[in-house]
């Protein structure tokens, strides 16, 4: 201790032990407890456990998996890199605001089409939900200098046309929607459940394809997307079968 600091101490020490301790001394004795305390812990307890660690050993690097796969912990040599824009990326983004379009159009049907509250509901939120989804969908594509819409150069150099492109998976042919279109009440009930479900199916689909392609679902905020995606619509799909379910006792009744 430098001597200026150890002859204070004992100056203070010992006007406590005289009995003439003054308010500026307690003053002057808090403040040098603070400061011995303070430079003690720099070298002890949590700090130095803290330098410690970082001494010792590096942040670890964890990849996450895809929906239903666990993460795994790289090696500290990992150096993270900008994944690589795949087509599959483009193609899953592109194909999935016109899969969620069509679920948008089914839920427009519904205040003309029912009065069961449930349904209602339902609808509203995967309206909501769907219609976000494709507003982030758009401003992804638009970032990376991607079309919204997929590329017909291909299929015109086949001779084909763009109506005779085969539907995203799980999405309704005309037929289903023409059928949903004039349903009413009870019918469009069960319509439109089973059609969302078929809907929602496709979707998780196409998410499985996207992570199954190598090298497709790395780019961070399109992994989150898809993860969540399918998240959502199963946990929609469990709640569908449960309404259709309900649907089903009712016309028993």
């Amino acid at each position: 201790m430098p001597g200026k600091l150890r002859d204070s101490t004992q100056n203070h020490c010992f006007a406590v032990v005289s009995g003439r301790f003054s308010h500026s001394t307690g003053k002057k004795l808090a403040l040098l407890g603070l400061f011995l305390a303070s430079s003690l812990s720099l070298f002890s307890g949590p700090h130095a456990a803290f330098a410690q660690r970082n001494s010792k050993s590096s942040p670890n690097v964890v990849e996450p998996g895809a929906p239903g796969q666990p993460s795994r912990v790289l090696p500290p040599s990992t150096h993270p890199v900008v994944p690589r824009l795949s087509p599959a990326d483009v193609a899953f983004m592109q194909g999935m605001i016109m899969h969620h379009s069509q679920a948008v159009e089914m839920t427009a049907l519904i205040p003309s089409s029912t009065t069961d509250q449930d349904v209602r509901s339902l609808g509203a939120k995967i309206s909501s939900s769907q219609s976000d989804e494709i507003a982030f969908m758009k401003r992804w594509l638009a970032a990376r200098g991607q079309p919204v819409t997929m590329a017909m150069t291909e299929m015109a150099g086949m001779g084909m046309k763009a109506d005779a492109m085969p539907p995203m998976p799980g999405m309704l042919t005309p037929l289903q929607m023409d059928a949903l279109r004039k349903a009413k009440g009870t019918e469009f009930d069960r319509l439109f459940l089973t059609g969302m479900i078929q809907h929602h199916n496709g979707a998780l689909i196409m998410v499985k394809d996207l992570f199954d392609t190598p090298g497709a679902g790395q780019d961070a905020e399109l992994f989150d997307f898809a993860t969540d995606a399918d998240n959502s619509q199963r946990a929609e799909i469990r709640i569908m079968q449960g309404m259709l379910v309900k649907e089903a006792v009712k016309e028993k009744q």
